[in-house]
């Protein structure tokens, strides 16, 4: 009988964790979609739906508390950063290389 309780339990966060995902990814489709807003504005906001989006993936999918402090936890949240700093790098660097060559 626990085990379907804390099955419950589970499954309530990871469809807290959904819906806030879908939450923080609709909110800047429809801020760019339909707003008048400066762009600069635009950005920040974009930009801020964004780390919320990170923070949400942490807790809910990734179950990593940001407040407890685990070295595995931090090994895997660089480790992140890295491949993400290099799978945006290497994208800008392309774009760029390409930009420049249609020149």
């Amino acid at each position: 009988m626990q085990e379907k309780l804390d099955y419950a339990g589970e499954l309530q966060d990871y469809l807290k964790g959904f819906a806030l995902a879908l939450l923080l990814t609709l909110i800047p489709f429809g801020m760019v979609a339909w707003s008048a807003l400066p762009r600069f504005t635009l950005l920040i906001a974009i930009g801020v739906c964004g780390l919320l989006q990170v923070v949400v993936q942490f807790h809910y999918f990734l179950h990593i508390n940001l407040s407890r402090e685990k070295r595995e936890d931090l090994w895997l949240i660089l480790f992140s950063i890295l491949l993400l700093s290099i799978m945006a790098g290497g994208t800008i660097w392309i774009m760029a290389n390409l930009a420049h060559r249609m020149h």
